[in-house]
């Protein structure tokens, strides 16, 4: 028999989720307490194509900031980078990471990094689940009446979700 130290959340925790991107930024802010998750908002930051990179950068900036300074998370959840076959996406996706994580330390809301597999294991089991799979089952733990949309905020509650999941369960998302 395996046992699993789990961890007691007898105050109320907010986690930020966050799934970066340049285009689309998804958020998702979730609440746990003792046994229940609860949903408190989620969203998504769009910055124009046309617009200078500055510009783009500075819009997530101010927009990050404003949703972190109304939901006042405890911890913040971002999901790490991972291969891009475009080069120039990469660059763009790794400075407006850059962004997220300097508006979260400015504002000293700790961060915590997983990776996409880690996110998938923890909201599914299943390290390959597919975007379909893992609305569907955020829809059900979080009590939607909906699934998420758009995607980028789906995957940021999920990444929200995993969070929750290591904080009951240390060691458990591998």
């Amino acid at each position: 028999m395996i046992e699993l130290e789990v961890q007691k959340l007898s105050d109320p925790v907010r986690v930020l989720g966050i799934d970066p991107g340049f285009g689309t930024l998804g958020y998702g802010i979730i609440e746990a307490r003792a046994s229940r998750v609860d949903l408190v908002a989620y969203g998504a930051i769009k910055t124009e194509s046309g617009e200078p990179i500055p510009d783009r950068l500075l819009k997530i900036y101010d927009e990050l900031e404003a949703i972190t300074r109304k939901y006042s998370p405890h911890e913040s959840a971002v999901e790490e980078l991972f291969f891009f076959r475009n080069v120039t996406t990469a660059i763009e996706v790794g400075e407006a990471r850059g962004v997220i994580l300097l508006v979260l330390r400015r504002l000293c809301v700790p961060i915590y990094e997983y990776t996409p597999h880690q996110v998938k294991m923890a909201v599914t089991g299943y390290g390959r689940a597919e975007k379909g799979q893992i609305q569907r089952t955020l829809k059900a733990f979080l009590g939607m009446s909906e699934t998420p949309k758009p995607d980028d905020a789906a995957d940021a509650l999920a990444v929200a979700w995993c969070h929750i999941s290591s904080r009951r369960f240390p060691g458990g998302v591998r």
